[in-house]
């Protein structure tokens, strides 16, 4: 199967990669995540990705766009709603693109990672997949968690530490604020 992969950092693409590799599927990276700030740790991201591919050679397609604004206007009203934005933005892109270049079905490493909700993952995957008429790929690529940290950390790839957004950077360095 041709796959196009929805990238959200080299580390979480790692396992899922190998894993659809081994299975004979052909993949290409989608490298789309407008959601992350600050502007350097998108940049550092990116970045990461481009190393990444290159020492696997993979093809990424980049969607460098950087949408503070449209972000925030989107999520600041509901702070704790913000993944679901952020998952159907990013999704909607992928399966779009997947639709149009004629793959036969899009997934996403969102999909590695145990901080992410698989449940509201694969409905929204689902439902775009329905909508553009190109298959939703879902795979719980969990199990790789410890393969992916230590590939990630062999190739010396920037690890980030929080999962992109301006909230989640502010959890992970200020626990004790409120929501």
């Amino acid at each position: 199967m041709n796959i196009l992969l929805h990238i959200c950092c080299a580390n979480c693409a790692i396992y899922p990669v190998r894993t659809m590799r081994e299975a004979g599927h052909d993949i290409t990276g989608y490298f789309f995540n407008h959601n992350i700030h600050p502007y350097q740790e998108y940049r550092r991201r990116l970045e990461a990705v481009e190393t990444y591919a290159k020492i696997i050679n993979l093809e990424v397609v980049y969607k460098d766009e950087y949408r503070l604004e449209e972000f925030l206007a989107q999520v600041a009203s509901q702070p704790a709603n913000r993944c679901t934005y952020c998952y159907q933005s990013r999704l909607r892109q992928v399966a779009e693109q997947a639709a149009q270049q004629g793959y036969d079905a899009f997934s996403t490493s969102l999909l590695y990672s145990r901080y992410q909700n698989h449940e509201l993952i694969r409905k929204l995957g689902e439902e775009l997949a329905s909508h553009y008429g190109v298959t939703f790929l879902y795979e719980d690529f969990r199990q790789g968690w410890q393969d992916g940290i230590k590939a990630s950390k062999a190739m010396g790839l920037y690890r980030q530490q929080y999962c992109g957004c301006i909230y989640s950077e502010k959890e992970r360095y200020h626990p004790n604020s409120s929501h």
